[in-house]
């Protein structure tokens, strides 16, 4: 940052409105548009925000919760700073990991590593270590020589070649990684914590978006519905990520397009209550379940309903039962030597 001029109140700094525009009040604050949204997230990732007014516009929003405009503005306005390739493969689902795992395994990985291997590309994103004591995809990937991206380039490659990868933030964005490390500076989450779960870096059709806190279903669905994604759902996934907890039903927001939300209940698929906390969290057990060793009864409900939603939000069933079929057939044709698609 060369920030050099000095500002005055006669000549603010250019970042100065946004703040002023959450901070005028009870009466004269109000919510961004799009429109602002989208141009000050995009000067903060260029550099062109001071460190003050940065967190002054994180708090102020945390403040008063950001809005499906907002979201999806900052969506936009980060997605147009991406260093992008012309040529991206296709891909068909976009899965965010940003919550990471506490009282069970990431299960949902097995979900995904089945969905490739009947056919399907998948791009993951997400951070890791902003909060202490959890279990992260980027452990679990590095744990199984699962594919990591270093750039754009080395994410289209590694689709292109085991269908699937795994790009951590500071591959899409270095800037809002060191945004979203600053929750222990700060002492709340702030947006970017929510708006970086749609960011679906290779234009995937379908999104799916996993949250811990129930309030945000709506506004999740009203910004995906702005961005115009064509298939979108959103549930209260397992400590908050893309995940069915087996144990309990699921109301999951489902959009397509501009249309207006499906709001579906899934049923549990266990006898409903508290399952018990793994008190391990060793990951090893994901192999062991994949290669059909340990047949825990929660983690493969988990496992087969996190890939029967994934089916049904992609149009690949055309109801619950069909899903669920679906799932429990590629989960079954799996190929339990082979657990990594390398």
């Amino acid at each position: 940052m060369n920030i050099q001029r000095p500002f005055t109140a006669e000549n603010p700094h250019p970042f100065a409105p946004y703040v002023a525009i959450l901070a005028r009040g009870k009466t004269k604050q109000r919510p961004f548009t799009f429109e602002e949204a989208r141009d000050s997230m995009a000067m903060i990732l260029r550099g062109e925000a001071l460190p003050e007014q940065i967190g002054a516009y994180l708090m102020l929003l945390r403040l008063k919760e950001e809005t499906p405009e907002e979201i999806a503005g900052f969506v936009e306005g980060t997605r147009a700073t991406f260093d992008r390739p012309a040529d991206l493969p296709q891909v068909d689902l976009d899965w965010s990991c940003y919550a990471g795992k506490r009282v069970q395994l990431p299960w949902f990985i097995l979900s995904l590593l089945a969905l490739v291997q009947s056919g399907m590309r998948v791009v993951l994103h997400g951070a890791e270590g902003h909060t202490p004591g959890r279990v992260y995809t980027r452990d679990v990937f590095a744990r199984f020589d699962l594919p990591v991206a270093n750039s754009f380039v080395d994410a289209a490659t590694q689709v292109e070649k085991h269908g699937m990868t795994y790009m951590p933030l500071e591959v899409l964005s270095p800037v809002l990684r060191d945004l979203i490390e600053l929750k222990p500076v700060l002492g709340l989450r702030s947006p970017v914590n929510s708006f970086t779960r749609l960011l679906n870096p290779f234009d995937a059709p379908t999104v799916m978006q996993g949250i811990f806190h129930r309030g945000f279903l709506d506004i999740h669905s009203g910004a995906a519905r702005i961005l115009g994604i064509p298939n979108m759902a959103v549930f209260r996934g397992d400590g908050g990520e893309i995940e069915m907890r087996a144990n309990k039903p699921c109301p999951v927001w489902t959009t397509h397009g501009s249309a207006e939300p499906e709001v579906d209940t899934w049923p549990a698929t266990l006898d409903e209550g508290h399952a018990p906390a793994d008190e391990v969290m060793d990951i090893e057990r994901l192999r062991a379940v994949w290669a059909g060793e340990d047949e825990d009864p929660y983690a493969l409900a988990a496992i087969q309903s996190t890939l029967a939603l994934a089916l049904r939000t992609m149009g690949r069933a055309d109801s619950r039962d069909e899903a669920m079929a679906a799932a429990a057939s590629i989960w079954s044709d799996r190929d339990r030597a082979r657990f990594a698609p390398r």
